[in-house]
């Protein structure tokens, strides 16, 4: 680690103890960008990057909500408001028991970057709870969503923050959320995105990551002449960015043998195609968080309390939670071939397994880029809410994959600028770092 890097990170650490997620997520970002900053005297000057790395605004409150048993239970709400230098913030809103101030914060930090590289006018932000929705009653999650909503619908709106889903937040939560925030605010406004299509959402949005990293991922592959066209994929995760990459895989001529869960993965070498991915779907709203039952119904292989990447595949997309893709599932990665890592979830891979990878030379797509899309398609439903229009899904997918396109063009050209050619990871902190860090130089120390 260098001076300069170190001394930052010791500041980073020393006003924010205990957020080892937040810690790891700027060193990563960091320890890229450091050449570009001593470059930049105005940036240096200014102290862009310092500036960065400090929410412009974190919000913690109260969430009291009412069991069917008639017990009140009490969980905590999170706003991060991270930066607007580009547009208001946009990021999702988590709720999972493994929700902390560290984890939103890292995930509001990538958040700025990942949408500055979508070239659409979005900051960053993040949000969310420590509240479990699994095996809760419809009444409960709603108590709880309109409970959250009577706080947090004071430092939202269409131009000012307007929050997703993520984890534990799907269209109910949103839906449930949007009549809260309709309620209390007298107004109809594009303020979440993941809306139920008949009241301002946008087609292919719950697909819309899993296709992005597909299309990511194929972009890398053609750099070597390749394509997913006869690949044996391996995907953690079965929620919606597993689902939606799953369908474009098999659209791409792929063959998808894993999914996996809290429990364990499925090995599936037949494939997972047709009634086994919609079979996805059930499982998603069994609210059991578990896999197993797709080994069962389809009379294949279950592998308890382990991931997938020790399964011989051509390319892997981590499409489940953070971290959790680590230096020995590197090494089974490239000890059985494959040549591809792109990642659907936010920060999957540890910073030894990424090391791993860049040493190898392999193509390894990092999150902030490779997953943009799905708050790509979040900010497509954001300007069909504007100029009051719905867009086909062909229209929404045309777009989706030009941004990705985009994107993975972006992150070459940021990383042979700076002499790191093919370097995927440095690419997209440059590029999503300078866009942002122009716009707030132009708009002065505020």
């Amino acid at each position: 680690m260098s001076t300069a890097l170190n001394d930052f990170m010791q500041e980073v650490k020393a006003k924010n103890p205990g957020e080892a997620e937040f810690h790891q997520a700027v060193e990563e970002v960091v320890e890229t960008l450091m050449p570009v900053v001593e470059k930049q005297p105005e940036y240096r000057k200014a102290k862009v990057l310092e500036r960065m790395v400090e929410p412009e605004r974190t919000i913690s409150f109260r969430v009291p909500w009412v069991a069917d048993n008639g017990e009140v239970r009490v969980n905590r709400g999170y706003r991060i408001e991270f930066n607007s230098a580009i547009g208001p913030y946009k990021g999702g809103l988590r709720f999972h028991p493994s929700v902390t101030l560290s984890i939103l914060k890292f995930l509001g930090f990538e958040q700025i970057f990942k949408n500055s590289l979508t070239t659409l006018p979005m900051g960053g932000g993040k949000g969310g709870s420590d509240f479990d929705p699994k095996f809760k009653s419809k009444n409960e999650i709603m108590r709880f969503c309109q409970s959250f909503m009577s706080e947090l619908y004071r430092h939202i709106g269409p131009n000012t923050d307007v929050p997703a889903g993520d984890i534990g937040v799907g269209g109910q939560e949103i839906g449930f959320m949007f009549g809260q925030y309709k309620k209390l605010k007298n107004s109809f406004d594009g303020v979440l995105t993941g809306k139920g299509l008949s009241w301002g959402g946008s087609l292919i949005r719950p697909e819309a990551t899993g296709f992005g990293v597909t299309y990511f991922a194929n972009e890398m592959l053609k750099t070597k002449g390749q394509s997913f066209e006869g690949k044996t994929v391996a995907i953690s995760g079965f929620g919606n960015v597993a689902w939606g990459a799953a369908i474009k895989v098999n659209d791409m001529g792929g063959k998808v043998v894993t999914l996996s869960g809290p429990d364990g993965y499925v090995y599936d070498p037949a494939g997972i195609s047709g009634e086994k991915i919609e079979y996805m779907l059930e499982l998603r709203a069994s609210n059991q968080d578990i896999v197993e039952p797709y080994a069962e119904r389809f009379g294949v292989e279950f592998i308890a309390n382990k991931h997938p990447w020790e399964v011989k595949c051509d390319v892997a997309l981590p499409c489940a939670t953070q971290n959790e893709l680590n230096e020995e599932d590197a090494k089974n990665l490239l000890a059985n071939g494959c040549i591809c890592v792109c990642e659907g979830a936010n920060m999957p891979t540890t910073p030894e397994g990424a090391k791993l990878f860049l040493d190898a030379g392999l193509l390894y797509g990092p999150a902030k880029a490779a997953n943009a899309g799905g708050v790509a398609v979040s900010g497509l439903e954001m300007s069909q809410n504007s100029i009051r229009m719905s867009w086909s899904r062909e229209e929404v997918d045309q777009h989706l994959h030009r941004i990705m396109k985009n994107i993975h063009q972006s992150c070459l050209d940021a990383s042979a600028q700076y002499g790191m050619a093919g370097n995927y990871v440095a690419g997209a902190n440059i590029a999503g770092f300078t866009k942002v860090a122009d716009a707030m130089l132009a708009q002065g120390i505020v």
